[in-house]
């Protein structure tokens, strides 16, 4: 797969980006080595730290693992065989959400018994309208563990 460096500036404007979307300052040093691959994956040091998917810039699971700068909702754990291997999040699986967690948002599924994250999604509803359903998908699983951007490696052209 082919990769380009990031410039400096290009590090700045991907800063930015992450700071318009995630409200995290200077994520990234402009001394970190940073390539783009495949037009999609953001690398940092070989590893992805974040890819885009339909022009959504969105943080992988490895980051967050290392670093969850996002609202977490908190899953049961007879939901998590589900989740990891890529179903959306319904209602019923759903023990707890950070506060501000808005309709559109990208949040971490995590796991109630380790809080640790197993998936990223995007959030269908507010906290509020979360906790007043029954039943229905809430979440959107748009990265679990297991997929695509979770095996990616760095491999020859």
């Amino acid at each position: 797969m082919k990769q380009v460096t990031l410039s400096k500036r290009d590090i700045r404007d991907l800063n930015e980006e992450i700071q318009k979307h995630y409200g995290t300052d200077a994520f990234f040093s402009e001394d970190d080595f940073m390539a783009l691959a495949g037009e999609k994956f953001i690398l940092k040091d070989g590893e992805v730290t974040f890819f885009y998917r339909e022009d959504m810039l969105l943080p992988s699971l490895r980051m967050i693992v290392k670093k969850n700068f996002l609202k977490n909702v908190i899953i049961n754990m007879g939901a998590v065989p589900f989740i990891a291997k890529g179903a959306d999040l319904m209602r019923p699986g759903i023990v707890g959400v950070d506060a501000y967690v808005d309709e559109g948002n990208i949040v971490a599924i995590v796991d109630e018994k380790n809080l640790k994250p197993i998936a990223v999604g995007q959030s269908l509803f507010s906290k509020d309208e979360m906790q007043q359903m029954e039943v229905g998908k809430v979440v959107l699983n748009l990265h679990h563990v297991g997929d695509e951007i979770w095996n990616f490696s760095v491999g020859p052209d």
